[in-house]
């Protein structure tokens, strides 16, 4: 009879989740050309190509579509028979920016949940300031926050987050009209970077709406009240960058950066697996 090896498999269904061998290995704290090599392994047991390797896209097979979920119930069955003795779930307070977070929160906690079935998340999301604040003071584990200075060294890069002016499609600007802006409440980091952007490039504009995180401003701006900077990873469905259309001006990316003070492995892990699916919603 064949044996699997669950390494390999879980190998698998992170590559398929996170469609990238180098996020699947970021999880799994190895390196790509191991989870490449178990995955090949994997397949040459299974008989069946389970992936499509291009150079800068991996797809699941027929085959692999089959196998995915089966997948899903063997490492999940894994999972619950290393926790059959009475362990206790393993809780990871992580403070976030809630400019960080948007439309892709089901998708993140979907991956993170497959990749993690065991951990309890508690997500606190906030501004930067207040994240690191409270990092600051030991009240969370670990901070994810955007870098709008070098004042506070140290810290883990994750990614480069790219603003745009977001709006509806059909939103339009009538100049010498004051442009229409939705924004957070002050102090915010983004909202001051888009008033200076438009102080700079002479261009008027006028408060419509002030929201509290990326739910609220997003929702003005998918009804079309107004314009607004956000991360276009993390925009509402449906809206589109309109600064080149509306002549705005550029506005400069923001590292997302992680702070940490945990020591243990298992939990360096999970947080190494959050951020390889927070990098993995920018693909």
């Amino acid at each position: 009879m064949q044996t699997l090896d669950v390494e390999a498999v879980q190998a698998f269904v992170l590559t398929a989740d996170f469609r990238s061998f180098t996020r699947a290995a970021e999880a799994m704290d190895t390196t790509q050309s191991a989870v490449s090599l178990k995955i090949k392994r994997l397949e040459g047991v299974l008989g069946r190509r389970l992936l499509e390797r291009t150079p800068r896209l991996v797809r699941l097979s027929a085959d692999g579509h089959a196998f995915l979920e089966p997948a899903r119930h063997l490492v999940a069955a894994h999972h619950g028979a290393l926790g059959s003795f009475g362990l206790e779930p393993r809780r990871l307070v992580v403070g976030i920016s809630h400019h960080i977070v948007g439309s892709e929160l089901p998708l993140l906690l979907k991956r993170l949940s497959a990749a993690e079935p065991a951990l309890v998340l508690e997500m606190r999301v906030s501004t930067s300031r207040e994240v690191l604040d409270e990092f600051d003071r030991g009240a969370i584990d670990a901070a994810i926050v955007l870098s709008h200075d070098n004042r506070r060294r140290g810290g883990e890069p994750i990614l480069e987050e790219a603003f745009g002016w977001m709006a509806a499609p059909d939103f339009e600007h009538h100049p010498p009209a004051p442009l229409r802006l939705a924004t957070q409440a002050e102090p915010c980091s983004v909202r001051s970077m888009a008033i200076d952007a438009l102080k700079s490039a002479g261009i008027a504009w006028t408060e419509v709406f002030v929201g509290g995180g990326i739910a609220t401003t997003g929702a003005a701006v998918a009804a079309g009240l107004a314009v607004a900077a956000i991360g276009r990873r993390v925009a509402p469905p449906g809206t589109i960058d309109v600064g080149a259309r509306l002549g705005l001006p550029p506005l400069p990316t923001r590292a997302v950066v992680l702070y940490s003070n945990v020591t243990d492995r298992q939990t360096k892990n999970s947080l190494k697996t959050l951020a390889a699916t927070i990098r993995a919603t920018a693909n």
